[in-house]
């Protein structure tokens, strides 16, 4: 029997201190449940379900608070893809092309490092307004970078941003787990989620845009009226507090309770693995002192960080017994997988249609089957099969990219393009709802900080190693062809400059060589699609719609 939200059994499960018994303040810390089997959460001795007694939010309210955090999700991942086509006239205005990596880096690497915070700060404090202050430093983060004088302030900027982003994804993902019951949640998930796809894909056009009609500064500025209109929006609602609630104030809740000391562990060790991904094979060589040190001073950290949950138990920033649920672990490698594949396909296509093709892609597969999946999960009840028809799906349209050439017909790659967005937003909630469906209401934010920083984490992850693939790929290919060229004056050339270092006769084999080594990138994809088919299964089989009330007498 489980309990309720308000209440816990005595018998419940802990998790281990390892032989340390808890101080007063971790006494109430949040603990992990399981809902019942038939999904739906029942008061001891009672069989009603809970969702009949709990608050919820209908009709226009829940839509406004729908249109706000879309909206959120959206400018995050669009400021995180609007600067890649910025950066050069940025580098120009500031003469800063050695600052050209911070631009994006100090932005994820303040995003990944606070994403497992931001959960344990929903667990304890009221969820809209804690959303509205991380929203509230993504906008100012956004306005020091409009008004950047110089390449430090817009680092600054970038860092800020990133720090306002780290909570935004968990906080919407939050507040609807808050406002509507779990048998709801798979439509309005896959709206959000291809808001915020939505986002990452036409942040390169509009970045395009700015840049070449008005001023790069329009990348930040734009965010700005859209962010009041999410803020607008969400004061009109009230979302339900489904917080962790203990008699502390403010400040001994941020002392004894957030577990600051991991936190202090375990940003460090995500900074430090982050830069020697994405310094190695680039401003170092991954044999050298710098990258070594990076990762080894981060592996130290993390392995003294996974001691410290273990030692704290339940009142940890990542409670170990959130991390040994099957369903949660299987979850976060499922979207890890998952993002990894769209990061490639972000990064990678544009040089493809760039360098090859002339041309600009746009992607409108992954919306479209996002919120459909989530309508469908909705109807049918179970996730399972739409993730790992996802990894199927993913894994077939990821082998026909790799087969892609100069003389592609438009028809072939954009149906290529259709399948992997359509693949994708298949499976892109369902870890979601998965997690969800298997924390406890008061561990939903901690759980899915996890899960957020899984995806963030993962996608750094295959983007360095499909960077190695792809610049070893494409300078053995130009070696080659081309053997009379520099290559690496090709290569520097970048992919919408290469025709203008290559003569019209050699160009055929310069283009060959950009699109075998784009193809090796996707090869990874559909690696990672494979993995994302076999852990989809631990996510559970689980019917997620609404049961009837428990009638008296019933067996």
């Amino acid at each position: 029997m489980t309990t309720s939200i308000t209440e816990k059994s005595q018998d419940e499960p802990r998790g281990s201190t390892a032989g340390h018994e808890k101080n007063d303040s971790q006494s109430d810390a949040p603990t992990l449940h399981e809902p019942d089997q038939d999904g739906v959460d029942r008061t001891p001795g009672d069989g009603t379900p809970k969702d009949e007694e709990q608050e919820w939010v209908v009709g226009w309210k829940l839509a406004s608070l729908m249109i706000s955090i879309t909206l959120a999700a959206f400018l995050m991942l669009l400021d995180m893809s609007i600067i890649v086509t910025a950066i050069p006239q940025i580098t120009s205005d500031f003469h800063s092309l050695q600052d050209i990596g911070w631009y994006g880096s100090s932005y994820n690497l303040a995003s990944a490092a606070l994403q497992p915070l931001s959960g344990k700060l929903y667990t304890y404090f009221n969820t809209r307004w804690l959303f509205l202050g991380f929203l509230f430093l993504f906008e100012l983060g956004c306005l020091i970078c409009g008004v950047a004088q110089n390449s430090i302030t817009l680092i600054m900027g970038r860092t800020v941003a990133g720090i306002g982003s780290s909570g935004i994804q968990n906080g919407a993902l939050t507040m609807i787990a808050a406002s509507v019951p779990l048998h709801k949640r798979p439509a309005l998930v896959g709206i959000l989620m291809a808001g915020a796809q939505l986002g990452l894909v036409i942040g390169p056009l509009l970045g395009g845009a700015f840049t070449e009609y008005t001023t790069w500064r329009w990348c930040f500025y734009i965010n700005l009226p859209i962010g009041a209109v999410c803020t607008a929006l969400i004061l009109f609602v009230h979302v339900p507090d489904r917080r962790v609630r203990t008699n502390d104030t403010p400040r001994q809740i941020i002392t004894s309770k957030l577990d600051l000391t991991g936190f202090v562990l375990f940003a460090p060790f995500t900074v430090m693995f982050l830069l020697a991904l994405q310094w190695g094979g680039i401003d170092y060589d991954w044999d050298s002192a710098t990258i070594i040190g990076l990762f080894c001073g981060g592996g130290a950290l993390f392995a003294i960080f996974m001691y410290w949950e273990y030692r704290v138990g339940d009142g940890a920033m990542i409670p170990i017994p959130v991390i040994r649920t099957r369903q949660v672990w299987t979850a976060c490698l499922t979207q890890l997988f998952l993002f990894s594949t769209v990061i490639v396909a972000s990064y990678y296509m544009p040089i493809y249609f760039q360098s090859i093709k002339e041309a600009t892609p746009f992607e409108s597969g992954p919306a479209a089957a996002a919120i459909s999946s989530g309508i469908l999960a909705q109807k049918v009840g179970y996730y399972l099969p739409f993730a790992t028809t996802s990894a199927v799906l993913s894994a077939i349209a990821n082998g026909l990219l790799s087969t892609m050439g100069p003389h592609t017909k438009t028809v072939t790659w954009a149906g290529y393009q259709i399948l992997a967005g359509f693949s994708r937003g298949l499976g892109m909630q369902m870890s979601i709802i998965a997690v969800q469906a298997h924390t406890s209401p008061e561990m939903t934010s901690v759980a899915t900080a996890v899960l957020v920083f899984s995806q963030t984490f993962g996608g750094a992850i295959f983007v360095s190693i499909a960077n190695v693939i792809f610049n070893n790929k494409l300078h053995d290919e130009l070696v080659s062809r081309l053997p009379n060229l520099d290559a690496d004056t090709i290569i520097d050339a970048g992919a919408s400059g290469v025709r203008k270092v290559v003569s019209t006769k050699d160009l055929p084999e310069a283009l060959m060589s950009y699109s075998n080594a784009v193809n090796a990138t996707f090869y990874l994809a559909v690696a990672a699609s494979c993995v994302m088919f076999f852990t989809s299964f631990g996510i559970g089989w689980k019917d997620i719609r609404k049961k009837a009330p428990a009638r008296a007498g019933d067996a």
